[in-house]
């Protein structure tokens, strides 16, 4: 977890590994750079606090870890803190201090600091306008934007776009090309290992270490490539239809990739088991992969789990039929996946199950926004006929949560308890790959 220094005399928040070196007795430490900023700190100039991992502890509530995956995926974009406190079943007061006492933020502090850290990685990696940064990091207006980034940074948008260094700058041959922080170790060998596995045949691709998918934005197409870039990031190229709302494509791509939680606690407690302990100091590395759609990775997991050897035949021919042509992609790639309304209404031969949990899923009936404790989301999927325990928990995985186990419990499992889907990863890792070690 990332700790940021801040100083009273000079009101400037630093990240780890800054060359200031002010006096200790001057100094407050946050655990997240907008509860730095909403105690009125602004970012370092030199160390430039906002192009490191910003991760939330997972020694936060579950609750608060659930409201800042609403957040990050565009809750309160249109919405206020009332609604989000809805969707997660208490009032937005409640909510607020929840924010308050384990962040040191509201939610709206939050989500405004994720854009205005977002918007100036724009300004330095990429060549887009100042009206496109403004609009791909979420913010609802130029007038908006350029407060916030007041606020935050104590500098115009033009002038933080004038004041980057001559490497920033990273050069597309076709799309928008990103760097994805994260805090190291960091396993990309372990993650995409875990991607091919379960590739979708025409939806996504791992060729040579790079993995490869097509997207849906409002309908139209787009490509996403995740590659490694170096110690302490990952690359991230989009071919995108259009730039609003980059923010969003660039955080589901990282929670996909298990870059949005960092197991610092989880790893502690695990490292002492030992089943788990070997295993995470063999590969300190190792993350709890996401998902970039979750009804995607429902109908995945349901169809894996009913028919193990058939799947990638009956996933490749549900995508034929029910997905998206995207015409002129190299590497396999050839359809977006098809949207629940989409599956429900098309004769994909699937299954009764597919269809049933498209059928709930296009209705509302069950919810996969990660807004449902793991209890709730299993019950609701295993309330479908054909969807097994295992098939819930590997879904619940996937949405974040972190006590979901999709293989069978044993009695040496009730002892990871808060943290079964770290060490279920790391298991599915070793059965692998016999535990070689590969760290980025």
């Amino acid at each position: 977890m990332t700790t940021y220094s801040a100083v009273r005399t000079t009101g400037i928040y630093c990240r780890p590994g800054c060359g200031a070196k002010p006096l200790a007795e001057n100094v407050r430490t946050f655990e997240l750079a907008a509860a730095a900023e909403a105690a009125g700190y602004r970012a370092c100039l030199r160390c430039r606090p906002y192009r490191v991992a910003g991760t939330v502890a997972d020694d936060a509530p579950e609750l608060v870890c659930r409201a800042v995956q609403l957040i990050i995926g565009g809750a309160l974009d249109e919405a206020d803190e009332s609604a989000l406190g809805a969707r997660l079943g208490l009032s937005a007061r409640h909510l607020r201090r929840m924010f308050n006492d384990h962040l040191g933020v509201t939610p709206d502090q939050f989500a405004r600091s994720r854009r205005a850290h977002f918007a100036r990685r724009l300004l330095d990696d990429s060549e887009l306008t100042i009206a496109d940064v403004a609009f791909a990091s979420g913010f609802g207006s130029l007038r908006q934007f350029n407060r916030a980034m007041r606020e935050v940074f104590r500098s115009t948008p033009r002038e933080l776009r004038e004041r980057r260094r001559r490497t920033d700058r990273l050069v597309a041959d076709g799309g928008l090309v990103l760097r994805m922080p994260f805090t190291p170790p960091y396993d990309w060998h372990a993650m995409v290992g875990f991607l091919a596995e379960r590739a979708i045949p025409g939806v996504e691709s791992v060729v040579d270490g790079v993995y490869r998918r097509t997207i849906g934005l409002d309908g139209e197409p787009g490509l996403l490539e995740i590659a490694p870039g170096g110690t302490d990031h990952l690359l991230l190229r989009a071919h995108l239809p259009y730039w609003e709302g980059v923010i969003h494509v660039v955080e589901r791509a990282a929670r996909l990739v298990g870059l949005e939680t960092e197991p610092l606690l989880a790893a502690a407690q695990l490292a002492r088991d030992p089943v788990i302990g070997p295993l995470i100091e063999a590969r300190p590395g190792v993350r709890v992969p996401g998902a970039w759609a979750p009804f995607e990775i429902a109908v995945q997991a349901v169809i894996r789990d009913q028919s193990p050897t058939d799947a990638d035949e009956l996933l490749a021919r549900l995508i034929q039929v029910a997905g998206t042509r995207v015409p002129g992609l190299d590497h396999g790639l050839t359809h977006a996946f098809p949207s629940a309304e989409a599956l429900y209404s098309a004769p994909h031969g699937a299954g009764d199950t597919v269809q049933a949990l498209a059928a709930e899923v296009a209705a509302g009936n069950i919810r996969l926004d990660g807004a449902e404790a793991l209890e709730e989301l299993v019950a609701s999927l295993t309330a479908i006929r054909g969807i097994t325990e295992q098939a819930a928990h590997e879904i619940a995985l996937r949405l974040g949560a972190r006590d979901a186990f999709p293989r069978t419990p044993t009695r040496e499992s009730e002892s990871w308890h808060p943290w079964r889907a770290l060490a279920s990863i790391h298991l599915l890792t070793a059965d692998r790959e016999g535990g070689q070690m590969s760290v980025v």
